[in-house]
C-alpha cells in the first residue's frame, strides 16, 4: 500500500484529502502544515508520494518542493492549487512536480492523478 505525506496550511483541507486517499485505498503516513515540515517529515517518513500545497506559511510548497527533490532526486510529488496559480503550477512542474490537483479537490481526480503517477 504506497504511503502518502499530506502538506497542507488548512487542517481541514488536510482532513478531506486524508479522507478521499484512505478511502481510495491509500496509507496516509503524516501530515504537514507548512513547508518546512514538510521537508523534515519526508526525510522521517521516505512517503511514496507527497500532496503539497502551493500557498503556505513559513516555506511555500515551491521551495518545499525544491529541497525535497534535491534531498531525494527520486520524490514524487503533486501540487495543490487553487484556480488562478498557473504561473506557479508551472515553476513546480519545471521544478520536478509530477501533477497538480487544483482545489477544491474531486475525489476521483485525486485518485486518478495518484493512481497513474503511482502506477
Amino acid at each position: 500500500m504506497a504511503k502518502i505525506l499530506i502538506v497542507d496550511d488548512a487542517a481541514f483541507m488536510r482532513m478531506m484529502l486524508k479522507d478521499i486517499l484512505t478511502k481510495g485505498g491509500f496509507e496516509v503516513a503524516g501530515e504537514a502544515a507548512d513547508g518546512n515540515e514538510a521537508v523534515a517529515k519526508y526525510n522521517e517518513l521516505k512517503p511514496d508520494l507527497v500532496t503539497l500545497d502551493i500557498t503556505m506559511p513559513n516555506k511555500d510548497g515551491i521551495q518545499a518542493l525544491k529541497e525535497i527533490k534535491a534531498a531525494d532526486p527520486g520524490a514524487v510529488c503533486v501540487m495543490c492549487s487553487a484556480m488562478g496559480q498557473q504561473s506557479m503550477v508551472i515553476e513546480a512542474i519545471q521544478s520536478g512536480a509530477k501533477d497538480f490537483i487544483v482545489k477544491p479537490f474531486q475525489a476521483d481526480r485525486v485518485l486518478e492523478s495518484i493512481r497513474k503517477i503511482l502506477g
